[in-house]
């Protein structure tokens, strides 16, 4: 019994070990493969890919990101409105929805779409080109795959994913009025005047660099899992799903921290 114990111990150390281990194999590979990237932002990146990324990152994931923060715009007027009609305050749920959606929800769910369209998207077209030594054929044709690939990819995160989520946040709160006034009675002109008296332009500052982090982690995540792509087409199946499930992971975890700090300073 006791060494049936002592091995089951044994082996949940192991297990802690090794997660701790591809934990950090995984944080070195991303940093690494980042700053390589970015290193190569000195030369500049191809305007005309750039452009295209642009335009397949952020107007082809306007449709998604547009109906999902419109619908939680939604379901938090209609949450608040289920508790605020208890105390006779419902005109203050254009707080909670203004609040909730410019600082945390119109960032995280805007980058949470685009991780899974537009992420797993960049991982299978690079991991497409790995498997099929396209990437190869760039380094004998002496165009850098890092700078051509995948810094026009990140570039383009952090371009669209700020737009995506302004416009996320407008759809947002248009949304919670569209409730707050048909179901709660509130005048269209009260929502507007309590939303910008208590939504700030420090609030959605805020949201914004939320989504430049998480800009940086969808384009760095999904161009390295593409470029470490092995075993051909079920490899770029698993890249992709790789990408999806790190991204998102890394989303929640990076919202915390910057939330926590943001408090901890006061914001």
């Amino acid at each position: 019994m006791r060494a049936e114990k002592t091995g089951g111990i044994a082996d949940a150390l192991a297990g802690v070990g090794r997660a701790l281990f591809d934990l950090a194999a995984f944080t070195g590979g991303l940093l690494g493969f980042t700053g390589r990237v970015l290193g190569t932002l000195r030369r500049g990146v191809p305007s005309a890919e750039l452009l295209a990324q642009v335009l397949e990152i952020g107007a082809r994931s306007l449709p998604l990101t547009a109906i999902s923060a419109f619908a939680i715009g939604l379901v938090l007027a209609l949450q608040s409105l289920t508790l605020l009609q208890k105390f006779g305050v419902v005109q203050y749920a254009a707080v909670g929805v203004g609040l909730g959606v410019t600082r945390e929800l119109g960032p995280v769910v805007t980058a949470l779409m685009v991780a899974g369209r537009a992420g797993s998207g960049i991982t299978a077209e690079i991991g497409s080109m790995k498997v099929t030594r396209q990437i190869d054929a760039l380094r004998l044709l002496a165009v850098d795959p890092h700078r051509f690939l995948a810094a026009t990819r990140i570039v383009a995160c952090v371009i669209t994913l700020p737009l995506l989520t302004a416009i996320s946040d407008v759809l947002g709160i248009i949304g919670g009025a569209l409730i707050t006034t048909a179901l709660g009675g509130v005048p269209l002109g009260a929502y507007v005047d309590t939303t910008l008296y208590y939504v700030t332009l420090g609030d959605v500052m805020t949201g914004l660099g939320k989504s430049v982090l998480f800009a940086l982690l969808i384009g760095a995540i999904a161009s390295w899992n593409g470029f470490r792509t092995e075993g051909g087409t079920t490899g770029v199946g698993q890249a992709t799903t790789r990408t999806v499930v790190q991204a998102s992971l890394m989303i929640f975890v990076s919202d915390v921290f910057v939330t926590q700090m943001l408090v901890s300073v006061g914001w």
